[in-house]
């Protein structure tokens, strides 16, 4: 039997990715200013409008293409390097940041999309349901998620914990390891998982490595 991710692996999470920032751009993209072409391509395709929030905006790589399309862009993230990172990066006047874990994080705002980048993979299967109906209750009416992630067809490319299927072992460059939730994404498996808890999606791969993706409250298409 597999066994369910604990609260511990999600500290241990984000503490990976507070020492990684400083590294996560050139080891995460490769090619910073090839990855920035992408991404501002790919945000185009996905045409977020209006009141926008971004969920673990990191660096702000994808921070950046997004300010150029929203009216308002609220960006957090819970590693607070990283955001300073990002804070640095897009000094638009429409972005605020906010350190936040978005487990824990409230708002009384409502948003005309809610986007992500390499977050969804990181959710635990526990928690799956519990993200997508706190992502119903801050979205506007008429208002979309958007996404991208990495596809399953790369999963080969991690090293994953013995018994915990969803759990992989990550090393930075000085040498330390973390525990980290990595959930490749199945396009199939994910649009019927979210149909089967209400919401109606299209998702797209982008490459050999990435996907796209949009999804909506169904009641929305009734």
């Amino acid at each position: 039997m597999m066994r369910r991710v604990t609260d511990d692996v999600l500290t241990e999470q984000v503490g990976y990715y507070r020492h990684r920032a400083s590294e996560y751009d050139v080891t995460a993209y490769g090619d910073v200013a090839a990855a920035r072409t992408r991404i501002a391509r790919l945000v185009a395709q996905m045409h977020p409008r209006g009141r926008v929030l971004e969920i673990a905006c990191g660096t702000g790589m994808w921070t950046e293409a997004l300010a150029c399309a929203a009216d308002t862009l609220m960006a957090i993230d819970a590693a607070p390097e990283a955001v300073a990172i990002a804070r640095d990066r897009v000094r638009s006047g429409n972005v605020t940041f906010d350190v936040a874990d978005v487990f824990s994080w409230t708002t009384d705002d409502r948003f005309d999309v809610i986007f992500f980048s390499a977050w969804l993979s990181h959710v635990p299967s526990s928690r799956f349901d519990l993200f997508w109906r706190m992502l119903r209750s801050q979205l506007a009416e008429q208002g979309r998620v958007l996404f991208s992630d990495e596809h399953v067809d790369v999963r080969d490319k991690q090293a994953y914990v013995a018994g915990i299927d969803e759990v992989v072992e990550r090393r930075l460059d000085d040498g330390r390891t973390f525990r980290v939730v990595k959930n490749f994404v199945d396009p199939q498996a994910l649009h019927d998982r979210l149909l089967e808890i209400g919401w109606e999606s299209e998702i797209r791969r982008d490459g050999s490595d990435w996907i796209r993706g949009e999804a909506r409250p169904a009641e929305q298409h009734r």
